[in-house]
Formats: C-alpha cells, structure tokens, sequence
C-alpha cells in the first residue's frame, strides 16, 4: 500500500500557514520595542527573545507531532483527565478571546488607524474598526476547510509584502549606529533574561500547543495519514517557519535599535512602528504600517477562533457546534477588545506567567517522555511543583492596583530573595526540576520493589 509523504513545495506552504498562524502584530510590536531598549544589547536580548520566542513554540509543535496525539487535550490529559481539561480551557481562552484575539484587534487600530483619528472619535472609532475587523475574522474562520489556503496561499503572502518593504527600506538607510545606542532599564545590566520574559508576549509557546491540531488536520488533508509520515510532515513544517520568525525577530529588533538615532524609545512597540513607517515613507508610511499590522492581526485572529472552536467542539461533543463557538469567540472577544490596548497587555502578563511555565514543562516532558516512559507519576510530580510555583509568578505579575488590595508585597519580596532566579522571573526553574527529580526517584523505588517481589 503506497504512503504518501508531503512534497517539498506541500511542506513550504504548511510551514507558510503556521507561520501565519504564529505570526500577529505583537510579534512585530515586542521586538522593535526591545531594540529600542535594548540598544547596542540588542543581540543578548535577541537571543533571549528567540529562545522563548522562537525555540519553544518549535519544540511545542515537534512536542505535538512526536506524541502523535490529536491536540492539547490528549496530551495535557497524560498528566490527569481534570488537569487535561483544567489547562486546555485556560490555554485557549487566554490565546483566543479573554486576550490574544482581542489584542489582534487593538494592537491593529492602535497602529494602523488610532493616528489617523482625532481623539475625539476614538471609541466609536475603535468600535467601528473591531467591528469590520471581527467580521472579516468570522467569515474566514466559519470556512476551516479552507484555512490552508487562505492564510498558507493569500494573507500570509500578502503580510510578508508590506512587511519587507517596510525592513528593506529601514536597512538600506539606517537611522543610526547599533554600537552607539545606549540600553535602558533591565536591558543594561540583564539583556538576556530580560529578552526570554520579553518572548513569552509573543504567546507563541502556547500556539504551538494550540495550533497543533489544525497543522495535522492540515497535513492530513494533503493526503498523509501514516502517524509516522504526520509526526515527521509537522516537524519539518515547524522548522521552516520557525527559521522565517527567527529571521523577522531578529531584522526587526535591529531595525528597532537603528532607530534610536533619530528618535527616543517609543511607550510601546506600535508607536516605534509607526515612528519608523512615517520617517522612510511619509503619509504613505501610516498606509504601508497599516495594512502590515491588519492583515498580520487578521490571519493570527482567524486562527485562534478556528482552533478555540475546534477544541472546544472535541471538548465538549454534546454541546454547541463549531459555527456557535465561532460566533460566541467572535462577540466575545470584540467586547474584550473594546475595554482597550493596555489593560488587556496589564493583564495577560500575569496569565502568561503562570502559563508559560506549565506549558513549557508539558512540552519538555514530552520530548524526553521515554526516558521515563511517560511515568504519570514523574509527569504529576513533576506539573505539581511547577504549577505551585507558577501561582507565585502570577501573583507576582499582577498589576499595582490589583497587587495593592491583596497587600502582596511582602510576598512578592520573599520569593525573589529567597526563590533562585524568582528576581529574574524565572523562579518556578528550581521547584519544577525539584519536582521532576522527586517523581523520577519515586518511579525508581518502585520498579525496584517491583523486581523484587517478582524474583521472590
């Protein structure tokens, strides 16, 4: 019986849609941001940035494609069925309507529009845009048979138009010297830890959990079924389009940190966009930027309610049907999306904290999981003492005005001084290796009781 494998020009267009599907405007917004802070640190901070940018999202979906499971749930639920469930839910509403695609479509009006509008007609101008933008997401997303085509084909080609000639442009004449740019605030002394909590904006660790299911579907729908050919088809798909996000990150923080020789540091990373976009294209300049954002935002957006909808249909069979998750994520997220840019980032960074590390874990327990053949003991002992920690890092995270009322601060101190690397935001490191340590060593007793009762 022939088994088909994917052509090279089959994996490229894969690799093309979960690049698009990666791909949104906070991936443009965060790395000018941290070269215009990170000055001549820039490539300390890029490195950071790439590990958790770019690296683990990579293992996620190789992570995905080796265990040869259907999605999040399946593989979460290895650890427990209520843990599966727990973190599934959390995941994909924190990367689709509570956070992710709301913020598709404020960073877009935030960027791209919000400049050319007096401040008077900033709400309703807002609305208007979330609007036409949830529309347009809806449309594509209540057509997922056709996703492949759309963001793989259309949208991310597109995307990739607008945005190099917006880097072309910013190289070829650049503003100022790299070696001459002076790092700010956490950059100078800590660029690369600094870089590696910068990533974890990106969200794309927990994408590549969550998009995973829509890559193998893709996959499967060119013609491949043979679990080994899948796991190999998602592997290589994952490579290419990591080494085109690799690629951009590090292009765009460069691009960030030229700029400093002509402007300050922007208060985020859509106004150092827009400052670059209008200096090397004038008027045209706030066109070119955006539709570079829109349509990166849109095809991200697309993505995340077809892969929600999709996961919550496999969750719950008996309940809503995916054109009623589609709608309800849509709605949802357009009300989210109007409570504006800065209290949804205030406010993911927390969730993302506590995420960040449990999905990480998650990921690395499946690359090595036969080392331990997958031991629920090692899997639960290990996820027990990183979520406990991660609770921590959320508490941590949260904004002053909700820090203020749980009177945090003396809790906050003691885990940075008391916790290894709790300072740098990396304090759940220890407890989880602590964790892994004690259920390997738990496994280990056992089999050893095991063969001994079996000899006897």
């Amino acid at each position: 019986m022939f088994m088909k494998k994917l052509t090279f020009r089959e994996i490229i267009t894969v690799a093309s849609m979960l690049f698009g599907l990666f791909f949104g405007a906070g991936n443009l917004i965060f790395p000018v941001s941290m070269g215009q802070l990170a000055g001549s640190n820039v490539w300390s901070a890029a490195l950071g940035f790439l590990i958790t940018g770019v690296g683990i999202p990579l293992l996620g979906v190789t992570a995905l494609g080796i265990s040869r499971e259907n999605g999040l749930l399946e593989l979460s639920s290895r650890v427990g069925k209520k843990y599966g469930l727990f973190f599934t839910c959390i995941l994909y509403l924190t990367i689709g309507p509570f956070f992710a695609i709301p913020r598709c479509a404020t960073v877009s009006y935030t960027v791209g529009i919000e400049r050319m509008l007096p401040d008077s007609v900033q709400t309703v101008g807002l609305a208007v845009f979330s609007l036409v933008f949830f529309g347009a997401v809806l449309f594509f997303s209540l057509r997922p048979g056709e996703i492949l085509t759309w963001i793989g084909k259309v949208l991310n080609p597109l995307f990739l138009t607008f945005l190099a000639i917006l880097i072309l442009r910013a190289l070829i004449s650049p503003m100022g010297s790299i070696s001459e740019t002076s790092p700010s605030g956490d950059y100078i002394a800590n660029a690369f830890s600094t870089g590696l909590l910068e990533g974890y904006n990106t969200m794309d660790a927990l994408a590549g959990l969550a998009f995973g299911i829509i890559v193998v579907e893709a996959i499967r729908s060119l013609g491949v079924q043979k679990p080994e050919e899948v796991a190999k088809s998602t592997v290589s798909a994952g490579i290419f389009s990591s080494l085109l996000m690799a690629l951009i990150y590090v292009l765009t923080a460069v691009v960030g940190t030229q700029s400093r020789g002509l402007f300050a540091a922007g208060s985020n990373g859509g106004e150092a966009l827009a400052q670059i976009s209008e200096h090397y294209f004038r008027s045209a300049g706030a066109v070119i930027l955006a539709v570079t954002v829109t349509v990166a935002c849109l095809k991200t957006a697309v993505g995340l309610i077809t892969s929600c909808s999709e996961t919550f249909v496999k969750i719950f069979p008996k309940g809503p049907s995916y054109r009623v998750w589609a709608v309800t994520c849509s709605v949802l997220s357009f009300l989210i999306a109007n409570l504006g840019l800065n209290l949804i980032i205030d406010y993911s960074l927390p969730v993302l904290m506590f995420l960040y590390p449990l999905a990480i874990m998650l990921i690395l327990l499946t690359l090595f999981g036969k080392v331990f053949q997958n031991d629920q003991i090692v899997l639960r002992w290990t996820i027990g003492f990183t979520a406990f920690a991660a609770i921590f890092e959320f508490l941590r995270a949260l904004p002053e005005n909700a820090q203020a009322p749980l009177h945090l601060d003396t809790l906050t101190e003691l885990t940075e001084n008391l916790i290894p690397f709790g300072e740098q935001g990396f304090g759940w490191v220890v407890p989880a290796v602590t964790g892994l340590i004690i259920g390997l060593l738990i496994r280990y007793i056992r089999k050893k009781r095991s063969a001994v009762i079996i000899q006897k």
